[in-house]
């Protein structure tokens, strides 16, 4: 099955050269998980980065059914930061392999109980007042705080991770803590 590659560039040309580069390096990711459904690499200039290192952005999101996973790298060249975002979301399909082959307490994985997800975006603008700049949507896997923990990890998400903890039968809001700890939030209705 092959990967369904979507490349987008921000402040930069796609070009013939760099689309076949990242078309055939992202491809070869269904070697490590086969049910990648479809990837999407969003490129970047960053003019203002403090260090002309950093410019080149590469992020690499792979969906399949039940997981999201993600990379962002940053180089002085833009193939540099598609191979460094390769290798990092490699590193995590290795560890997502890992934590799936334990399944759940049910018998079942987390990709059997989830559905497929479907992201929505929509661009809102308002006159008045404070404008609400995105929109996200997503659907909710129920899972634990260990899952979640895994899932922040895997997404690339440093600060917090909103999730259904099956445990509690609600939604909780896993967050890093300064000295690396984790917090949760479990809200309640009063």
């Amino acid at each position: 099955m092959t990967v369904k590659v979507d490349i987008y560039g921000r402040s930069i040309e796609v070009t013939d050269r760099i689309n076949d580069y990242v078309t055939k390096k992202v491809t070869r990711l269904d070697r490590f998980l086969p049910d990648i459904d479809e990837a999407r690499v969003d490129l970047a200039y960053v003019k203002s980065a403090r260090s002309a290192a950093d410019r080149q952005v590469a992020q690499i999101t792979v969906r399949g059914k039940g997981y999201i996973l993600r990379s962002e790298e940053r180089a002085d060249d833009i193939f540099t930061a598609v191979d460094a975002a390769l290798e990092k979301i490699q590193r995590r399909i290795e560890r997502y392999k890992g934590k799936r082959s334990r399944g759940r307490g049910d018998g079942k994985s987390a990709a059997e109980v989830v559905p497929e997800p479907a992201i929505e975006e929509e661009e809102e603008s308002g006159e008045l007042g404070p404008v609400i700049a995105r929109r996200k949507r997503f659907p909710l896997a129920p899972m634990d705080e260990f899952e979640a923990i895994e899932q922040m990890i895997l997404l690339g998400h440093e600060n917090f991770f909103i999730f259904y903890n099956a445990n509690s039968n609600a939604v909780n809001v896993l967050y890093r803590r300064r000295d690396g700890t984790y917090g949760l939030i479990e809200p309640y209705i009063v």
